[in-house]
């Protein structure tokens, strides 16, 4: 049974809040937007561009400058990192090249964006097929990346048509799903899901000089257990209990979809036949794995194996003989599942390749890059294409590896799979299943997204108090039922609060019109309100974007959390955890430190614990995010506080007006490691009760407002200048950071020395 045991401490302010139930689909926006074919020009010393064509297996990336124009817009980009991208397309005469906006700018983004992927497609005589592929799985809402086709200059020199494709990284988990602290796995050939053993480390296995399943976050653990536990679940799970446990730990019903499109597009190099070309990503909101595509040139007609992919069997598409495939064939033996993907597979055929409408969206967008095309000095030097091979190569055959023209690989596959299709009564889909987090006694929602084959006669949550008989609550698609928009297959219902020491639990059921009906979650969701007498631990204060305030012992400049211990007796901090994501309380254990009454304790939030036992996992947002402090594992990880913050301004902390107590604001003075001493924000945001100036120090030299006699100590407490009867004070001999000044009549200042 899943359980949610949520626990009240009087004296804590827990802060109710709202996750989204489906994910994101950002807009194109100037970089994607495909009604036209945008300039992207790359400066780079000549030499250095030399070095990289002589140096193809090089991943090193080298300063350039990006610049991107289309008819409404030019912007440009200094100190980029530049470099080739791919596998054998390194070794093709039109290469492919990544763009990173980070690399030596640590922390910017271009719009929204810290890498581009340039796709030269030189396997690709249509530059399409990838493109198609894209656009199909956004169409059907799989969070897919974006892409357009671009034109290329490096140094003025015309390089070519390319394909502009989103980068896939936790910039890209954070725009979908709304949380990126997961663990990202790039999962490359031999990625076959086959299980090795339950010793997480045996999935870390190299081959040609890296991991198969590539962590790509969370690097500095390291830790492989939330894959190795899918893998023996996807592999080890009994046939009966097959489907719920996929359910449990997979998006399973977006990967038969994404499995449906990858068979119709004939992926041969994706993960079912070549074990190749895909990311895992685990959804701390959901706790499971999205599947998320990758890679898909080689797709309508392109083969290398000698296989027609427009003809291939739709449920016997894997490769044959030793070579298994567990996500696929484990779904194609499971009839609840095999019927979802035939349903599915049907919408493809049906609605989203309907030559009518598709032949003339690919037309339109081959007349638009083909006057591109027909200078492109490398489109030839690969396989000898012509003009004349671009335009065919939408409408036939051309020889080699180009199989087929892209529409008549469309027609012959639809033809071909509704042949194969076996088309019977499938349940409902109910996946993005979510609740809030209420208090005694709050009103609960409940909201999931629910798709059917047939029109949808009743969606309702089923729904127990303390055991008692089954009640429910109707589901709605209206817009006013925490269900987002109205007719979004986004189903809500609103659910009587629940008081202390009792409990709740809730299933949700769709039915269509033909009594095709579901349940799920399996098991229902339980939600248990128990009393506590835990420590009173706060969150006192943080900074989300520490410019100059205060660094950590390597000098950097990075965010910072302040936790304070407003009870009477000690606490033990070995066993609670520190998140930035509510969904994920245990994201961050805390040190083996003892926290006395009173005491602070200030952690940095840098994502770096390699630098010491009190840096995080993780960075706070300035754009607004969330902190959790949660107990133990032994008590349901119970909240001990939490807040959610909105956008912050460089080097103002943000924090209790009083000790672990209300309200929250803007304070005059950040305070890292001791007690918030100030009120509300002023003009001037480090103005204090004894005046000193200029704050932060300038040029050496702090001016006091009148003569004084003072000491000087830093946040550690340590006593680091004295001085009688001064008007200034010479600090060129001082370390960075933030300092305390008490004068002799008791007064005191804070200031910064940058």
């Amino acid at each position: 049974m899943t359980t949610h045991k949520v626990l009240i401490l009087v004296f804590i302010f827990l802060v109710p809040f709202v996750m989204i139930a489906q994910p994101h689909f950002p807009d194109d926006g100037v970089v994607f937007d495909d009604s036209e074919v945008p300039r992207v020009d790359i400066l780079i010393n000549p030499d250095t561009l030399e070095w990289i064509y002589e140096n193809v297996d090089s991943y090193l990336e080298w300063h350039a400058t990006f610049i991107f124009q289309r008819d409404d817009y030019l912007d440009t980009v200094e100190n980029i990192g530049f470099r080739l991208r791919g596998n054998t397309s390194r070794y093709s005469a039109k290469k492919s090249f990544k763009v990173s906006f980070n690399t030596f700018e640590q922390g910017r983004k271009w719009n929204g964006l810290e890498k581009l992927n340039l796709n030269g497609e030189h396997n690709d005589p249509s530059i399409m097929r990838s493109k198609l592929s894209w656009d199909l799985l956004r169409a059907l809402n799989i969070p897919a990346p974006r892409s357009n086709h671009i034109r290329l200059y490096i140094n003025g020199n015309f390089h070519g048509v390319y394909i502009n494709v989103e980068h896939i990284d936790e910039e890209f988990a954070d725009s979908r799903f709304n949380n990126q602290d997961g663990n990202l796995y790039k999962c490359l050939y031999p990625a076959d899901l086959a299980y090795k053993g339950s010793n997480p480390d045996l999935y870390k296995e190299e081959v040609y000089g890296r991991r198969a399943y590539e962590l790509k976050t969370n690097t500095g653990i390291d830790d492989y257990s939330d894959l190795a536990n899918f893998i023996d679940q996807l592999n080890n799970t009994s046939t009966s209990s097959f489907f719920c446990s996929m359910d449990e730990i997979l998006n399973v019903f977006d990967y038969a979809k994404i499995a449906a499109v990858d068979v119709f597009i004939g992926n041969w190099d994706g993960y079912i036949y070549n074990k190749n070309n895909f990311y895992l990503y685990f959804n701390t909101e959901f706790e499971k794995f999205e599947y998320i595509p990758y890679d898909l040139d080689n797709t309508f007609g392109i083969d290398w194996m000698n296989r027609d992919w427009a003809t291939r069997d739709i449920y016997d598409w894997q490769q044959h003989g030793s070579e298994i495939r567990p996500l696929y064939t484990r779904i194609m033996d499971n009839d609840d599942l095999r019927g979802i993907y035939s349903n599915y597979m049907n919408q493809i055929i049906s609605e989203k390749m309907d030559p009518d409408v598709l032949f003339a969206r690919i037309d339109s967008l081959k007349n638009m890059i083909a006057p591109f095309v027909e200078i492109d000095p490398y489109y030839p030097l690969d396989y000898g294409y012509t003009i004349d091979d671009f335009y065919n190569s939408f409408e036939e055959a051309i020889g080699a590896h180009v199989k087929y023209g892209i529409k008549p690989y469309i027609l012959a596959r639809r033809q071909s799979a509704l042949e194969q299709l076996e088309l019977e009564e499938t349940k409902p889909v109910i996946k993005y299943i979510r609740g809030n987090y209420p208090l005694p006694d709050q009103e609960i929602w409940i909201r999931a997204q629910v798709e059917a084959a047939h029109p949808l006669q009743t969606v309702k949550v089923e729904y127990s108090i303390d055991g008692s008989s089954i009640q429910f609550a109707v589901m709605y698609d209206d817009g006013e039922h925490q269900d987002d928009d109205p007719e979004d297959q986004v189903y809500g219902a609103f659910l009587p609060g629940i008081s202390m020491n009792s409990s709740l639990s809730w299933q949700i059921f769709a039915m269509d019109e033909f009594g095709n009906a579901q349940g799920l979650p399996c098991e229902p969701v339980t939600v248990v309100f128990e009393p506590s007498q835990e420590p009173a631990l706060f969150i006192n204060e943080f900074m989300a974007a520490n410019d100059a305030v205060i660094e950590d012992e390597y000098g950097d400049y990075d965010d910072w959390i302040e936790i304070y211990n407003g009870d009477d007796s000690p606490v033990w901090m070995g066993d609670k955890y520190l998140t930035d994501n509510l969904s994920n309380p245990d994201k961050w254990l805390f040190p083996d430190v003892t926290l006395q009454p009173g005491e602070f304790l200030l952690l940095w939030a840098d994502e770096q614990q390699e630098q010491g036992i009190f840096h995080t996992n993780f960075k706070l947002d300035k754009e607004g995010e969330e902190i959790g402090l949660f107990d133990s594992e032994a008590t349901a990880y119970f909240p001990l506080d939490t807040i959610i913050f909105g956008q912050q301004d460089s080097n103002i902390p943000f924090g209790r007006q009083l000790d672990g107590g209300l309200p929250w604001m803007q304070l005059n003075t950040p305070t890292p490691g001791a007690s918030n001493m100030t009120g509300g924000i002023n003009h001037n945001p480090f103005q204090s009760a004894f005046g000193v100036y200029p704050n932060p120090v300038i040029n050496g030299w702090l001016y006091l407002e009148k003569l004084t006699s003072l000491t000087i100590y830093n946040t550690h407490g340590q006593r680091i200048k004295k001085a009688s009867k001064v008007s200034k004070i010479d600090t060129k001999g001082m370390k960075k950071g933030l300092y305390l000044l008490i004068t002799e009549e008791g007064q005191t200042s804070k200031f910064i020395i940058p």
